[in-house]
């Protein structure tokens, strides 16, 4: 059994585990049992009813959230010519084409958070899939990081873009926010992040769509949301 600090111990005896909070509550309660010295994340759980070994319902996206992530993001934009022009303009921190690649494949440098690529850039960048793959860094047209339009996904990335995709076992989770961040531009991320769960429902999907929705800071303690909070 995995032994618990002190701090998180004391955090976990100030929730009700046998009760869903309203939002409010709940984001309060988050804020109270963040036990890290610095400014955590606040993360966002959601089990769904979800048969994973269905094409259709294995959830891949991203979204925009309207109050950012309060990170700092390091955007790496793979493209030639105009795009790469026009994607350095938006902001890119780094643009390249082979040269980061081999940068990448030969010294190990993965000093991003994000890549993002044009199509046809793709066959090049699948030789690197064994390495970019596990980190989670590998562009993907689902989550709008292949694109003809790289300059926008700059944007995105930089103005608070969250991805998110299902696990086995048809959970979905994200950052939200900071613990730092107001008690309303915390809820506006969450509702947002909810909302655009339930507007992709699959359509092969029967009964309850969620079964639960829980906030954490970073290594504090879950707290579950009553889903009447929300417009399902």
């Amino acid at each position: 059994m995995k032994k618990r600090s002190k701090k998180y111990v004391e955090a976990l005896h100030k929730i009700d585990k046998t009760k869903a909070y309203t939002i409010q509550e709940a984001i309060k309660l988050v804020k109270e049992t963040s036990i890290t010295k610095f400014d955590g994340s606040v993360e966002i759980a959601m089990r769904l009813n979800l048969d994973t070994k269905k094409a259709d319902q294995q959830l891949r996206g991203a979204i925009v959230l309207p109050k950012g992530t309060g990170k700092t993001n390091r955007v790496v934009v793979i493209a030639k010519g105009e795009a790469a022009t026009k994607a350095k303009e938006a902001g890119a921190d780094f643009v390249g084409d082979v040269d980061l690649l081999e940068k990448i494949e030969k010294d190990n440098w993965f000093e991003f958070d994000t890549m993002i690529a044009t199509p046809d850039m793709m066959p090049l960048l699948g030789k690197l899939g064994r390495i970019l793959g596990p980190k989670g860094l590998m562009p993907n047209p689902k989550t709008g990081t292949v694109t003809m339009d790289p300059a926008k996904a700059v944007e995105e990335a930089k103005a608070g873009r969250v991805e998110y995709r299902t696990d086995s076992f048809g959970n979905v989770h994200t950052v939200i926010g900071k613990v730092s961040f107001s008690d309303e531009d915390l809820k506006e991320n969450l509702e947002a992040f909810v909302a655009n769960i339930i507007k992709i429902r699959p359509s092969s999907v029967k009964g309850d769509y969620i079964k639960n929705i829980s906030i954490s800071a970073t290594m504090g303690p879950g707290v579950k949301i009553s889903l009447n909070s929300f417009d399902k």
